[in-house]
């Protein structure tokens, strides 16, 4: 029986194409013609009138940093169960993360950990959509209505997810979106800034194109480009951005594929469920989420490494995800808790990500199930 890959990444057969006439075109930097095609597919996609394409989420989630103005003394409330980038942004602007509890059902920040936590110093609440399942957006709006507090989203594992038929990413103030090689649409390194609030346009642009108006003079606005900001080379190259478009004009196909595999699972797994061995996600009501991974939660860690094992010795990789940020060497040094995180410390021990990719079959998936039934 061959091996299962947790992750493969999307190949349509049409990239190869797209990369050839993209240096035939000679245009190899960033803010070219398909840089300019893949603004166009995501802006129609989000419903953002400003979107800038970037070389990773981490770098859009920097520019995010950046364009909230956060510094020495200030704080920025974020779930501990994400990726270092998410804080690692503004850590590097001298602001203090700030971890609070998740939601035992979504795995999202807890909206009323969220308010608890909120101080004098809090600029910045972070909502981060795990799994492309939305958090509860309402709530943290409501929150942010307070004079000086930004609400901005990680949507790093959400194109193609919605809530209330809104983009996530396209809620906030502003959004960041990956394109990473394990995301549903793919360029090997690669993200995209949502700029939801207009007053901050202007500056992105300039931040992206390492502190210069160069945007400007390119749209002939001004007669010579100089710096006129901090900033970086946050770009995507025209070649990266080449396969990426061949990937967002199908967003809508490669979703409903990877949905039916995540369906599978779901249905599959419901007596493992009934049977008290292990629970499924949990979609909150008009949450569309786009299938990005499936996961399952065990009775505790012994149980889901039994798991990994038992599915490993059949040549299937499955994988836990996140070592929560409040616990990280990193995490201790340069933020800090508000609250007990029970939910996080029991989520890291006990989740448990399945393959899912499209080219999946059911077959496959029914192979899955079967060892993760046989190990508990």
């Amino acid at each position: 029986m061959s091996r299962m890959p947790f992750n493969r990444p999307l190949r349509t057969g049409g990239e190869n194409a797209r990369i050839a006439a993209a240096l035939e075109h000679g245009w190899t930097g960033g803010n070219g013609p398909a840089g300019e095609h893949c603004q166009a597919l995501i802006r129609e996609l989000t419903g953002t009138s400003s979107v800038l394409m970037t070389h990773s989420c981490t770098g859009a989630l920097e520019m995010i940093a950046l364009l909230s103005g956060v510094g020495p003394g200030d704080e920025v409330i974020m779930p501990s169960f994400t990726f270092s980038s998410t804080a690692n942004a503004f850590v590097l602007r001298g602001a203090t993360p700030v971890f609070v509890d998740i939601d035992p059902d979504t795995l999202n920040i807890d909206p009323q950990q969220v308010a608890a936590a909120v101080t004098a110093r809090t600029r910045v609440v972070m909502a981060v959509h795990y799994g492309g399942v939305a958090c509860d957006m309402d709530a943290l709006v409501a929150i942010c209505r307070q004079p000086g507090l930004m609400l901005v989203e990680d949507a790093a594992q959400c194109i193609g997810a919605t809530l209330e038929g809104r983009a996530l990413g396209a809620i906030g103030d502003l959004g960041a979106l990956s394109v990473h090689e394990t995301k549903n649409v793919s360029c090997g390194e690669g993200g995209a800034l949502l700029v939801n609030d207009e007053r901050l346009a202007e500056r992105a642009e300039i931040l992206q194109e390492k502190g210069t108006d160069r945007q400007r003079f390119a749209r002939g606005e001004v007669d010579s480009y100089t710096w006129v900001d901090v900033g970086s080379s946050f770009l995507m190259s025209d070649v990266t951005a080449a396969l990426l478009a061949e990937q967002l004009e199908r967003v809508a196909e490669i979703t409903a594929a990877r949905l039916r595999i995540w369906d599978a699972y779901h249905a599959a797994l419901e007596p493992l469920e009934r049977a008290g061995v292990l629970r499924r996600p949990v979609v909150p009501p008009g949450a569309g989420h786009n299938a990005h991974l499936y996961r399952i939660m065990l009775a505790d860690r012994s149980a889901r490494d039994t798991v990994i094992a038992a599915l490993a010795g059949d040549d299937i990789s499955a994988y836990f995800h996140y070592i929560p940020l409040h616990s990280a060497p990193a995490g201790r040094r340069f933020g800090r808790t508000h609250g007990p995180l029970d939910v996080t410390d029991a989520t890291a021990e006990r989740l448990l990500r399945l393959p899912l990719w499209v080219g999946l079959s059911e077959e496959d998936v029914a192979r899955v199930v079967q060892g993760v039934a046989a190990a508990t």
